[in-house]
């Protein structure tokens, strides 16, 4: 069974937003994993609250596809599924808790993201989204 997450995919200026936990050492989308009971969205909401400080509009949240790959630092066969979702927000992004900073990315930065990251950027790259 794949490690289940979720993902707020926000672009802006023709790249999307990575952020990278204090002691990691690639970025990844903002989100995270649910907890007990929690819906996409009540957890996409809370993650995104956590990690940058803002407040997601729950009446924009739109999923936007699933990505599945192997999962970063995991043993060889552990996958990752993200279910990648666009919003609206208020506020201003900045990094909190344990996101130590954010970072843009279009797809000339492939080399330093991990497999899922790598494929979320090559979709939207594809779409036309971001350089």
């Amino acid at each position: 069974m794949p490690i289940d997450k979720l993902a707020w995919i926000y672009i802006k200026d023709r790249k999307v937003l990575f952020v990278r936990s204090h002691g990691k050492d690639i970025p990844y989308t903002p989100g995270g994993k649910r907890e007990e009971g929690e819906t996409d969205e009540e957890a996409l909401v809370r993650e995104i609250r956590e990690e940058l400080q803002i407040e997601l509009v729950r009446n924009t949240i739109v999923y936007l596809r699933t990505v599945t790959a192997q999962a970063h630092g995991k043993p060889e066969g552990v996958m990752v599924e993200i279910k990648c979702y666009a919003a609206d927000f208020t506020g201003t992004p900045a990094p909190s808790n344990e996101i130590e900073e954010m970072q843009w990315v279009n797809s000339a930065d492939t080399e330093r993201l991990s497999v899922p990251g790598k494929l979320i950027t090559g979709w939207l790259k594809g779409e036309g989204l971001i350089d």
